[in-house]
C-alpha cells in the first residue's frame, strides 16, 4: 500500500497567535497550519473559546519543546460578575442563580483574595478537558453528570483589583500571575462563594505565557491579510526560532564532528561543558554552524547525552 502523502512543509518555529473569543484552541491550531502550510503544529496550553489572548503555536521540529510553554507561568486579565452565577463559572453559560449584589465593595473583595494568594488548592470545574475515565470532564456535564473532581496544587503569584464597579451585579477587573493549571473560573466562583454572592467570569485575556507577551502576538486575521494570495513563505518572517520556548536554558555549541555524532544520537564530550552547568543540567545544544541540534543532559563525566533532537 502506498504511504499516504503528508500534507504541507516541514517549516520550523514558534508563532504567537491573538486568539480571538468564540474559536477554541484547537480551531487556531488548524487555522495556524492552513496559512504557513505547515506539516505539523500544535498549541502550548489550551484557552477557552471565551478566552482571547496570547496562544504559542509551535510548528514543526518545535512542537518538541511545547510541554515548556505548557509548564510555564501564565499571566491574565479577567472581569468578575458577582450576583450570578452559572453552570460553566463563565458568561457561557446557564444562569443558575442570582442575588442582588448591590452590597458588595471593593474593600471586600480585596480582603478577600489574600486567601486566594500563595500556594492554594482547587477542584476543576466540571466544565473543563480533564478525563475521567477517559472522558472529558465537559461531555460528562452536558450529560448531567457530576463527577468528584481531585483537588488540585497551583501557586497563584499575584492576584489584583485592576478596576471594581459596584450595583446589582458587581464587577471587578482583575489580574492574576500562575503557575500552569490554574483555572481562572474556578478563582472565580470560589472567591464568590466566599463572599457569599454567585460569581462567573465575563472575559478572560490572556496577556502572557511564559516570557510571550500578547503586544508580541499576531491576530488570524492579521496574518490571512498579509498573506492574501502569496505563498504560505511570505509569513516565515513572523516565527521565532525553534528553541524558542527553551531559550532560558544554557547553550552550548559543538564542533562539527561532536555535533555529527550527537545529531545522532550519540553523548559527546567537550571542553565548554564545564563552563556551561553541572550534572543533570539540560541544554540547548548548538552546531558551530548555528543550527539548533536539539536538548541534551550534562552527565557526571562531563559528557551531553542527547535528549531531544531536532531531525532535519
Amino acid at each position: 500500500m502506498a504511504r499516504k502523502r503528508k500534507f504541507g512543509r516541514p517549516i520550523d518555529g514558534v508563532i504567537l497567535i491573538n486568539k480571538a473569543t468564540g474559536m477554541t484552541s484547537n480551531d487556531v491550531v488548524q487555522k495556524v497550519k492552513r496559512l504557513f502550510f505547515a506539516s505539523k503544529a500544535g498549541h502550548t496550553g489550551a484557552l477557552d473559546p471565551l478566552a482571547t489572548g496570547v496562544l504559542p503555536i509551535c510548528l514543526g521540529e518545535a512542537t518538541k519543546f511545547s510541554q515548556y510553554l505548557l509548564d510555564a507561568d501564565k499571566v491574565y486579565e479577567s472581569t468578575f460578575c458577582f450576583g450570578v452565577a452559572t453552570d460553566t463559572c463563565d458568561s457561557d453559560g446557564q444562569v443558575i442563580e442570582q442575588v442582588d449584589a448591590s452590597a458588595l465593595t471593593q474593600a471586600q473583595v480585596e480582603a478577600a483574595l489574600v486567601q486566594f494568594r500563595g500556594n492554594i488548592e482547587q477542584v476543576p470545574p466540571m466544565y473543563s478537558a480533564l478525563k475521567k475515565d477517559g472522558q472529558p470532564l465537559y461531555k460528562l456535564a452536558r450529560a448531567g453528570i457530576e463527577v468528584e473532581r481531585e483537588a488540585r496544587k497551583v501557586t497563584i503569584h499575584a492576584f489584583d483589583i485592576l478596576d471594581f464597579s459596584a450595583g446589582a451585579i458587581a464587577q471587578a477587573k482583575v489580574r492574576i500571575e500562575c503557575t500552569k493549571g490554574t483555572y481562572v473560573r474556578s478563582l472565580c466562583d470560589d472567591l464568590g462563594r466566599l463572599l457569599g454572592f454567585g460569581a462567573h467570569v465575563s472575559s478572560l485575556k490572556r496577556v502572557a505565557t511564559g516570557d510571550f507577551l500578547l503586544e508580541n502576538a499576531y491576530s488570524l486575521a492579521e496574518l490571512t491579510e498579509e498573506r492574501g494570495e502569496e505563498k504560505a513563505e511570505v509569513l516565515d518572517h513572523h516565527l521565532l526560532a525553534t528553541d524558542a520556548p527553551v531559550w532560558r536554558l544554557p547553550k552550548i555549541t559543538l564542533d562539527d564532528d561532536s555535533g555529527y555524532y550527537f545529531g545522532r544520537g550519540q553523548a559527546v564530550m567537550d571542553k565548554e561543558v564545564y563552563h556551561i552547568g553541572e550534572e543533570g543540567d539540560t541544554v540547548r545544544v548548538f552546531r558551530a554552524a548555528g543550527d539548533f541540534l536539539g536538548l541534551g543532559e550534562i552527565t557526571d563525566d562531563g559528557r551531553v547525552t542527547p535528549r531531544r533532537l531536532v531531525v532535519r
